[in-house]
């Protein structure tokens, strides 16, 4: 098993940057796909971006690229958002989550572990 737990959110102007952590605890988790979803009020949680075990390959929503960059450190046991040209409608919880599974990065419902989340407002 594995906890999460998210850092790094907070209140910014549009156009601004933040970079959420993912720390996880265990001695598995390069063991893990990652991924980062988000869930505004009133909305359905969304898929941001994910990256593999290996770190090898990384998948964005549309939404997310060209401006969020998703990267792991097996040796300190994170996952990183770098987000940039942040939007008002990038506005959400955002969280983090592990996966044992080889597939279906976006779907929520394949990941195994989650974090408490992390929220994130960009102001006008």
């Amino acid at each position: 098993q594995v906890q999460l737990v998210e850092s790094g959110g907070g209140l910014v102007q549009a156009g601004g940057s933040l970079r959420l952590s993912c720390a996880a605890s265990g001695r598995t988790f390069s063991s893990y796909a990652m991924g980062w979803f988000r869930q505004a009020l009133g909305k359905d949680r969304e898929f941001v971006a994910a990256v593999t075990r290996s770190g090898g390959r990384t998948y964005y929503a549309d939404s997310a690229k060209d401006r969020f960059t998703i990267s792991r450190d097996d040796a300190k046991n994170t996952m990183y958002l770098q987000m940039n040209i942040l939007k008002p409608e990038d506005t959400a919880v955002y969280y983090c989550a592990a996966t044992w599974s080889g597939f279906g990065y976006t779907q929520s419902r394949l990941y195994n572990y989650w974090g408490q989340g992390t929220q994130v407002t960009v102001s006008s």
